[in-house]
């Protein structure tokens, strides 16, 4: 590899991996600085062969070290094989670096005693270093205080004094410490980084998964309903057309209105823009069941006072909960009731007509509601209740409290059908040919999804009699309530 190269593939490392390398080389170069210096010296004037003896098992040490540090490093760091061969080697040359400062001492006297105590001193940092490194600390540490006595111990029966005995040991000593504080310490705060840059690394990744399955909990959330709306129309239609009813005409423009919303929803999707409407999925659901020849009933405010997260995340369970029933249930009756009781908005949504054999559900789509709510503090539980009664509870709290308490009692078949506002007098919800939500209900047919129905508007005789046959035909038999698994929940 060229000059250049190498100077683009240094460029092209992490920050963490710059560090790495300047700590490292620190450490590598630290311990040959002095034994390097000291030999060009004596190249320079030499004269001094104990010495220079001295100087090249020091330079050979030095050279040796930086390997056996390295391969220490990785040790610590990565939990790779201690170089103990290098560690036995150094302590081989340690002994050579001994016998040659003890010679060296008595051939030079007190003149170089301190230049031959610092190569000394040398020798013992290229040991102590790398064990620092591939032992644990506190045997490290009996090591360091077993070989300061075991010296100065050697040096009693010499008769030097105590003042010698204790600067020894001491010096070892010290030595050792002065290696971990270095040489571990600067090990430790690599470790530390590399485990920060992993933990930062892990940490995008799992960014991106919780971005991939919010995105796909938004697709099915939008097409779920939609999906399920379109194939009820489309049978709708069929059934009309055969019956030579001219509302099948609508009932196929409603569907294309349908489907283009579906786009557009899609779109927001993706630009990640939508938030869902608790008014307009109230509106929507009672508009999609009545279609069904579902009587649904809508009890309780529309949530309007509650904050938008709140209204939001309540809105995708309306949602959900209405696809399930188009899919999941033979029902006849059900009923929405929204309030607010001690700081906790509630929605309630039951309906009958679940099958003896159904789950107690838990599809993906229940899942997905429950990771929404789990973000807002909030819960969602799921029960069968005789006789083939299937409730859906959400809970999310509001902050600072919100609208007022609605009042509590059984929905199911009860309270007031209305969506924010009661209807006008002799509205009813027909099972014809009721929009999906956003749209007007064409002339002789249901009210909209998102509006009262006007006096005295029903839908026709046929289109009646066809919302029946449609009602048992898009049923998937054996499925669950809201939010069942039976036949593939959504």
């Amino acid at each position: 590899m060229g000059m250049w190269a190498r100077v683009r593939d240094w460029r092209g490392r992490s920050r963490i991996a710059k560090v790495d390398s300047y700590t490292r080389w620190m450490l590598y170069l630290l311990p040959c600085a002095f034994p390097v210096l000291k030999a060009v010296e004596l190249v320079v004037d030499p004269g001094r062969p104990h010495a220079m003896a001295l100087t090249g098992v020091g330079v050979l040490q030095a050279l040796l070290g930086i390997e056996v540090l390295r391969r220490s490093m990785n040790h610590y760091l990565w939990r790779k094989p201690a170089p103990w061969w290098g560690v036995a080697g150094q302590t081989v040359l340690l002994a050579g670096v001994v016998v040659a400062f003890v010679v060296a001492v008595r051939a030079d006297g007190e003149e170089h005693a301190t230049e031959n105590t610092l190569m000394l001193m040398h020798g013992w940092l290229s040991v102590f270093g790398p064990l620092s490194l591939t032992m644990r600390l506190r045997r490290y540490l009996a090591l360091c205080l077993g070989m300061a006595l075991l010296l100065g111990g050697a040096l009693v029966p010499l008769r030097v004094g105590w003042g010698p005995v204790a600067l020894v040991s001491s010096m070892v000593f010290l030595i050792g410490l002065w290696s971990a504080s270095v040489a571990r310490v600067s090990g430790w705060m690599l470790r530390v980084m590399w485990e920060l840059e992993e933990a930062r690394d892990a940490q995008a990744r799992l960014a991106v998964a919780e971005e991939r399955l919010r995105f796909g909990r938004d697709l099915h959330d939008v097409l779920g309903r939609n999906l399920a709306v379109i194939a009820l129309k489309s049978e709708l239609a069929v059934q009309l057309a055969r019956r030579g009813s001219s509302t099948a005409v609508d009932q196929m423009t409603e569907i294309q209105r349908i489907a283009r919303d579906s786009q557009r929803e899609v779109r927001e999707v993706v630009r990640g823009y939508r938030e869902a409407d608790l008014h307009t999925e109230l509106a929507g659901a009672r508009g999609v069941l009545s279609a069904a020849g579902i009587d649904c009933r809508i009890d309780g405010a529309a949530g309007g006072e509650l904050p938008v997260p709140v209204q939001s995340a309540l809105a995708w369970v309306v949602r959900e909960a209405t696809t399930n029933v188009l899919r999941h249930a033979d029902a006849r009756r059900c009923a929405v009731r929204m309030r607010v009781t001690e700081g906790v908005a509630v929605l309630v949504m039951e309906n009958d007509g679940v099958p003896e054999a159904a789950a107690s559900g838990g599809g993906s789509g229940l899942g997905g509601l429950r990771e929404r709510l789990a973000a807002l503090e909030g819960t969602l539980t799921a029960e069968r209740r005789p006789p083939a009664v299937f409730r859906l509870t959400a809970r999310v709290p509001v902050a600072g409290g919100g609208m007022p308490d609605t009042g509590g009692g059984d929905p199911v078949g009860g309270g007031d059908d209305r969506v924010g506002a009661p209807a006008s007098a002799g509205a009813a919800a027909t099972t014809g040919t009721a929009a999906s939500p956003g749209a007007a209900a064409p002339a002789g047919a249901a009210a909209s999804a998102d509006s009262p129905a006007p006096a005295g508007a029903a839908a026709s005789a046929d289109a009646a009699a066809a919302a029946g046959v449609v009602a048992g035909a898009v049923v998937t038999a054996g499925g669950a309530g809201i939010g069942g698994t039976g036949g593939g929940a959504a």
